[in-house]
């Protein structure tokens, strides 16, 4: 199928799963012309979700890229960026000559959205494949525009204007994978924030659930009993089969989603038997945009 972009020839491309997602056949990110990017760049904004196979990107073309979709956004952390590259994270079970981590492995397990902690959440993710194991380790999106259409119009007025805590703190000292110290100054960087639980995209205005695991402290105005239930009731339905697209890696893949309106996961895999190794970065997003009441 094609899809018309306005004022620009169209892409070839093919969904994901029923109505969510896109596949982008055919472009050589490496090659493309600006013009070509930024057509890209309009798909990504229109389908929450982008995959371009057969991908050969050298650190400086996935800059450009990812500069195309807006203002890279650093990492928290930095132990395990490319040397120059500071918005280049690695996500790697590998280890080096001298048997250290060469980047942050089982990183992302748990269904999240990034940088939720954040007054301002990184707009989309982009992971692009260097190596992949043979088996496991796919990569989980779930749909929260359509899990949040589905629900029954009551349900969207109970959960329309509710608040979320969310807090880095809570989540380092709860996460199962990759703990590490939490010193004063990361404390003054990330101070806990409240974002809206439906959250308004700024594109077109749909509607999205929005939430997220591990970094959710509770819900205000409830109980952090009822409030963490909820939570819970809400995750489960947000990733039942029909919303979920499964990505199985293959060397060279890029794959991009928007946290504004999609929950992931990774998944684990066979850490002894193959080894993995993905670039992550980030865009800049901004406030969340709460339903108006």
């Amino acid at each position: 199928m094609t899809t018309s972009l306005e004022n620009n020839d169209a892409l070839t491309i093919k969904p994901l799963k029923g109505d969510f997602g896109a596949q982008i056949i055919d472009v050589d990110l490496q090659a493309a012309n600006q013009s070509t990017l930024e057509k890209v760049a309009t798909a990504f904004q229109q389908h929450g979700a982008i995959l371009l196979r057969n991908q050969t990107m050298e650190p400086d073309d996935l800059m450009r890229f990812i500069k195309v979709f807006g203002e890279p956004e650093l990492h928290t952390q930095t132990k395990f960026c490319l040397p120059d590259y500071p918005h280049i994270f690695k996500i790697s079970n590998m280890l080096d000559e001298n048997g250290e981590p060469l980047g942050a492995h089982n990183d992302g397990l748990g269904w999240h959205t990034d940088y939720s902690y954040k007054e301002e959440p990184v707009m989309c993710t982009m992971l692009y494949a260097v190596t992949v194991p043979d088996e496991g380790g796919e990569t989980l999106l779930a749909d929260q525009v359509a899990a949040y259409e589905d629900l029954p119009e009551s349900k969207k007025a109970q959960l329309d204007p509710l608040k979320i805590h969310h807090s880095l703190v809570h989540f380092i000292q709860n996460r199962d994978f990759n703990s590490y110290e939490i010193t004063d100054e990361i404390r003054r960087e990330n101070p806990d924030v409240i974002h809206p639980m439906i959250r308004v995209h700024p594109e077109d205005g749909r509607k999205a659930l929005w939430i997220s695991t591990g970094t959710v402290k509770h819900i205000i105005g409830m109980d952090d009993d009822e409030a963490m239930k909820l939570v819970d009731e809400l995750v489960e339905f947000i990733t039942q089969p029909k919303y979920v697209y499964s990505h199985k890696w293959q060397k060279g893949d890029v794959l991009m989603w928007d946290n504004r309106c999609t929950l992931h996961t990774g998944t684990l895999y066979d850490d002894k038997k193959y080894q993995r190794m993905a670039h992550r970065l980030w865009v800049k997003g901004e406030k969340p945009i709460a339903v108006k009441s």
